[in-house]
């Protein structure tokens, strides 16, 4: 049947994210000596880990058509925050200070980027502020406090003193477990947590439902303002994670750290073929998506391409997934009109009225 050959587009459509990832490796591996040897593989998945725990956060947003512009802004401010806590302490009263260790650093941080995500989605919400407005705001805040905080210069040298409980911050960025660093550990948790979210509760099904038919779900009776609270909320947290991981890695907090990382993780979780209209999207395929945009630009900074140049290749490849998304959802339609019509014909055939007599 006609509909069946679509439906091979369609698969395929479908799996362009996971065919784009292994075009990738392959030109990379044939122009780059060395590109899939383990050790470089390592190096490149913990790269990814950035952009991929931006991206959970992301997709969770986007899927309730949403959009989250300050999350480079937000790793930045949490990473200046950790970097003022393990450097200066908390005053207390007097000249008294309180230090706190890296886990107490991490708790904290993380509870800041949850405040400032659980801003964003108040102000969304009960204040009827468009999501790109309200985050663009957001980023320009968080950007600018991070920069009066120590008026642009950097917390440097976070290792902390052992006499005050403080070391072992560049464990976070930098350590391993099992061979395996441990930002890709934490990729790995967040991942299956914002799997978990969106699969497996009543709050996934809630933002997919919000993204698809916001005003059928609210028929419906699904808490709207609450459900995009906490996907801005969890936004914010992941965006904390990854600024605390940036800092541990460099040994150094600085304002400007994440930089255009909205950018990547918007192109990840697009690529990986979330609707930017929302109510359809995995956040596998955005991590699959992450993958993508991290390999691509490792390799080309292997083989000596321009940054500028790879600015431009990767917005083409972002436009294109767009275009190649809108393709998908037409060609979907097309696909079920065609079914229904082999449906009724096969129902109205000769052959269908002597079987039914």
């Amino acid at each position: 049947m006609q509909s069946q050959k679509y439906l091979i587009y369609m698969y395929l459509l479908k799996a362009r994210t996971f065919i784009a990832l292994l075009i990738v490796v392959a030109f990379f591996s044939a122009m780059v000596p060395n590109f899939i040897t383990p050790s470089n593989l390592l190096i490149m998945t913990q790269h990814v880990a950035i952009t991929g725990l931006l991206a959970v956060g992301m997709t969770l947003v986007i899927l309730t058509g949403g959009i989250d512009l300050s999350v480079g802004a937000v790793a930045g401010i949490c990473g200046m925050i950790g970097g003022a806590l393990l450097s200066f302490g908390i005053p207390l009263w007097g000249d008294n200070l309180l230090f706190l260790n890296v886990i107490e650093v991490s708790v904290v941080v993380a509870v800041a980027g949850v405040v400032i995500g659980t801003l964003n989605g108040l102000v969304i919400t009960k204040l009827g502020v468009a999501p790109f407005i309200c985050t663009l705001g957001m980023m320009y805040v968080a950007r600018g406090a991070a920069l009066l905080t120590t008026d642009g210069k950097t917390f440097p040298n976070l290792n902390g003193v052992e006499a005050l409980g403080n070391t072992g911050f560049a464990t976070l960025g930098s350590g391993t477990f099992l061979g395996i660093y441990n930002p890709i550990w934490l990729m790995v948790a967040v991942v299956l947590l914002g799997i978990y979210i969106t699969k497996k509760t009543p709050l996934g099904r809630y933002i997919y439902a919000i993204g698809g038919n916001e005003s059928a779900a609210r028929l419906a009776g699904v808490p709207i303002a609450k459900v995009k609270i906490f996907v801005y909320a969890f936004s914010g947290f992941c965006a904390a994670l990854v600024g605390l991981v940036v800092a541990s890695q460099l040994q150094t907090a600085h304002p400007m750290t994440g930089n255009m990382f909205e950018m990547d993780a918007i192109g990840a979780t697009v690529l990986g073929g979330t609707a930017l209209a929302g109510g359809r999207g995995r956040v596998f395929g955005s991590i699959i998506g992450a993958f993508v945009i991290v390999f691509l630009a490792d390799g080309l900074v292997m083989l000596g391409v321009s940054e500028f140049w790879q600015m431009v290749i990767k917005g083409l490849v972002i436009v294109t997934a767009v275009v190649i998304d809108q393709f998908q959802q037409r060609l979907q339609s097309k696909v079920t009109l065609m079914r229904r019509h082999e449906k009724k014909q096969q129902a109205t055939s000769p052959l269908s009225e002597v079987s039914h007599g």
